[in-house]
């Protein structure tokens, strides 16, 4: 585990009120120490990427596990006489303080997240929003031109489109699907396949179009106009930059209030005042 945050559990278990401790649930005992629910809720919060990896039903154990390290290492430490040095006062300091701004940042954070406010920025976001064409296409990928040609010839002849793509494509993302490659804009297609797709219309199969990638026979299935974002799809991403854009501007706020000396570096020197207007020398003939 990480040490850092290793000592950050510890520091916020040593601020617990013996009340709180007392009113909350003890699920385990290791050497007569106990481990409550909020033991529980604080190291999983903690372990959160290592926890995402298992299944629901072992999280619990290995959490309980862990605090079980935990509380034992804590014990060693605490009998080897750890805490009486001044090294780890400084880190109990600095991570106390550390837990602090978090939880000001998280409570005051979750202040600016409204329904309004989201409302308000999707809104204020989607109204700058330039329109952007979207193509519908399906492609066939080979190797070379000759194939390419072949392709367009058998299209033609009236070959349905899907069925040669499924037959030949060489794209292993969209050959199982006919050549489907769904909705699209322009920057998520290299350059020569984009200008080709867009300048089709419904309905049209291009000439063979070479890519870094091989060459393409494209087929143009329809063009609109890219749809707005749904409000609830996006709103989660929304509610979190609220969150950290409300913590940002906090912490500069904080800063711009506080008088900051530098103690580590040498004063400034002043800016030097402009010398005093002198007259000009008569030019001599």
């Amino acid at each position: 585990m990480n040490s850092a945050r290793f000592i950050a559990v510890i520091g916020f278990a040593l601020l617990a009120t013996p009340a709180f401790a007392q009113a909350d649930k003890v699920v385990a005992k290791v050497d007569g120490i106990s481990i409550t629910e909020r033991d529980v809720q604080l190291a999983s919060e903690d372990l959160g990427e290592r926890l995402a990896q298992l299944p629901e039903d072992r999280k619990r154990d290995e959490v309980i596990n862990y605090l079980v390290d935990l509380k034992l290492g804590a014990k060693a430490a605490a009998e080897a006489k750890i805490a009486d040095t001044p090294d780890f006062a400084a880190r109990l300091a600095y991570y106390r303080e550390k837990v602090l701004l978090d939880e000001y940042l998280t409570r005051e954070g979750k202040k600016a997240v409204t329904a309004e406010a989201a409302k308000k920025l999707f809104d204020d976001t989607t109204k700058a929003m330039a329109p952007e064409e979207e193509a519908h296409a399906r492609h066939i990928l080979v190797e070379d031109e000759a194939q390419a040609k072949t392709v367009v010839e058998r299209l033609k002849k009236g070959e349905d489109f899907a069925k040669v793509a499924a037959e030949l494509s060489k794209d292993p993302g969209s050959g199982k699907e006919g050549g489907d490659l769904g909705w699209f804009t322009k920057d998520r297609m290299v350059p020569e396949f984009a200008e080709a797709a867009f300048k089709l219309k419904k309905g049209e199969v291009s000439e063979p179009v070479k890519s870094q990638f091989g060459w393409h026979v494209i087929r143009l299935e329809d063009k609109r106009a890219k749809p707005l974002p749904d409000f609830a799809a996006v709103k989660p991403q929304i509610d979190q930059y609220l969150e950290r854009k409300a913590q940002q501007d906090l912490v500069l706020a904080l800063r711009e209030k506080a008088k900051v000396e530098r103690l580590d570096k040498p004063a400034e020197a002043p800016a030097a005042k402009p010398d005093a207007a002198k007259p000009t020398e008569p030019k001599k003939n």
